[in-house]
């Protein structure tokens, strides 16, 4: 049997916490408040509807892991009039349409965590997130190394869900 590698020299910055710059405000807003197509492609933000958007999650735990966001600096979904309700709903239908056109994932978790003790990374600006999850997406680097696998870039997903979303 000979030694095989899994080489992922682009985590090194994220293991390291180098890729993570200072920012003044919630990251959330910062995309909120941005516009035109150079920044939603260098955001990553695939879709923007009137009280939401739709973006990759920078560190996904599958491949088309999105996160929809409302534009509302608020910390949990019932501090959100009706009208952002009903958008992020549709807009959840539109994402994981467009998921499964990209990549037909036999499933699909979905969820917010409200508060930190919850898990949330920013507790103060509700999110959802949506992630592709497939049958076999269990490997062994994730039960033995407790490491995701992810094949696809971000630029790369991006992309695929933004011609997608069209």
């Amino acid at each position: 049997m000979s030694d095989s590698f899994l080489w992922t020299p682009w985590r090194m910055p994220y293991l390291r916490g180098e890729d993570r710059q200072p920012v003044d405000g919630c990251i959330f807003c910062i995309k909120a408040e941005g516009s035109g197509a150079a920044f939603d492609a260098q955001e990553y933000v695939v879709a923007r509807s009137e009280h939401v958007y739709v973006t990759l999650n920078a560190y996904p735990y599958n491949n088309g892991h999105l996160l929809i966001v409302p534009y509302a600096h608020v910390p949990s979904i019932e501090d959100l009039p009706a009208e952002a309700l009903t958008d992020l709903m549709l807009t959840l239908n539109r994402a994981l349409a467009a998921l499964r056109r990209v990549y037909n994932p036999q499933a699909f978790n979905i969820g917010a965590n409200l508060g930190a003790g919850a898990g949330a990374g920013l507790p103060d600006h509700v999110h959802l997130h949506v992630v592709p999850r497939w049958e076999a997406d269990t490997n062994f680097m994730t039960v033995v190394a407790g490491t995701r696998v992810i094949p696809d870039m971000l630029e790369s997903t991006y992309a695929q869900l933004r011609d997608a979303w069209k």
